[in-house]
C-alpha cells in the first residue's frame, strides 16, 4: 500500500509555483505498480484516487485505509467509483463478484465493508482506476459495461477535438451522494479536450489520461483563466484539479481520459466558462 496525502492550494500560491512544484502538488505519477495499491488523499472535496494493480493475486481495503480516513472500514462514510483501464478482472464487495472489462465501470455505496480486485488473467493484467467520496446515504450498487454504455458526439475535426463523452455514474441515471464519473475517447487525429474551457467553483475533478502511445504526451492546461500553467502528463496519471483552475488539454497524439467529480453540484453543466480568447 502506497499513500500520498495532497493538500489544498490557493491559487495566488499555485501561481507563484515552478514546474517542480506545479507537478508535485497537482499531477499523481506511479499510479499502477503491479502488486500494489496507491492511494491519493486530497484535500480537495476529501477525494481519495486509486490506482490498483493485481499481479499474482488479490489486492484488498485493509486498516491502512481505515485509518487514512478515520473510520472502522474504509467504506464507511464513503462511495467509490471503479474504473478497469486494463486486462479483465474482478471486484469482490462484501462476498459478491463483478467483472469487469477494459471501459467497464463499478459503483459501490456508503456501508461496503470488504473489497477486493483480481485478475481474470495474470499476463493480461487488470488496472482499477477508483475515486472515492465522502457519502451520507447507502445508495444502490451498479455496474456499467461499456458494451452498453452510449456516449455523445461532441466537438468537430475542423477544431481538432472530436470525441465521444460517456456518462457513467451521473445524476440523471444513478443516485449517488456525490461522486459523478465518465470516460471521454479523442477520435483519430483529434487532440484537444474540454474545450470550451470552463471551471465549475462547487466541485473538483481529477483526470487520468490512459491509452496515450508510450512515446507521446497531453500538455494539460491549468490555472485561472486570466493566469495559465501547464503540466506535461504522460499515460496513466492523473491530474487534480481545483475548482478555480481551468482543465483543458492538447496531446501529441488522440487519447482517452476519465473524469472524476466532488463537490456541492452534481449537475454536469454546472460550468464556469471561460471562453478560449479569454486565457491568458
Amino acid at each position: 500500500m502506497d499513500i500520498e496525502i495532497r493538500h489544498a492550494i490557493h491559487p495566488d500560491h499555485a501561481e507563484s509555483f515552478n514546474t517542480e512544484e506545479l507537478r508535485k502538488h497537482f499531477l499523481v505519477t506511479g499510479l499502477f505498480t503491479p502488486g500494489r495499491i496507491k492511494a491519493v488523499y486530497t484535500h480537495y472535496d476529501r477525494m481519495v484516487v486509486f490506482g490498483i494493480a493485481p499481479a499474482t493475486g488479490a489486492l484488498s481495503f485493509g486498516q491502512e485505509l481505515a485509518d487514512l480516513v478515520k473510520s472502522p472500514f474504509f467504506l464507511s462514510r464513503r462511495e467509490i467509483g471503479i474504473f478497469n483501464v486494463g486486462g479483465a478482472g474482478s471486484v469482490i464487495a462484501d462476498g459478491k463478484g463483478y467483472e469487469l472489462d477494459k471501459g467497464d465501470a463499478l459503483y459501490l455505496p456508503m456501508g461496503t465493508k470488504t473489497l477486493a480486485f483480481d485478475n481474470a488473467n495474470a499476463s493480461s493484467p487488470a488496472k482499477f482506476y477508483a475515486c472515492s467520496a465522502p457519502a451520507h446515504a447507502a445508495h444502490p450498487a451498479k455496474l456499467f459495461k461499456a458494451s452498453a454504455m452510449k456516449g455523445d458526439q461532441l466537438g468537430a475535426v475542423e477544431t481538432s477535438n472530436k470525441r465521444v463523452l460517456t456518462k457513467y455514474m451521473h445524476v440523471d441515471d444513478l443516485p449517488t451522494c456525490q461522486i459523478v464519473m465518465g470516460y471521454t475517447r479523442l477520435e483519430t487525429g483529434n487532440v484537444w479536450n474540454s474545450i470550451p474551457p470552463h471551471t465549475h467553483d462547487r466541485r473538483m475533478e481529477a483526470y487520468l489520461y490512459f491509452d496515450l502511445p508510450k512515446d507521446q504526451v497531453v500538455v494539460h492546461l491549468m490555472g485561472r483563466p486570466q493566469a495559465t500553467r501547464h503540466l506535461i502528463v504522460r499515460n496513466d496519471e492523473v491530474v487534480l484539479s481545483p475548482p478555480w483552475s481551468i482543465h483543458c488539454g492538447c496531446g501529441t497524439s488522440n487519447y482517452g481520459f476519465i473524469w472524476a467529480m466532488a463537490g456541492d453540484n452534481q449537475t454536469f453543466t454546472d460550468m464556469d466558462p471561460a471562453p478560449v480568447s479569454s486565457l491568458l
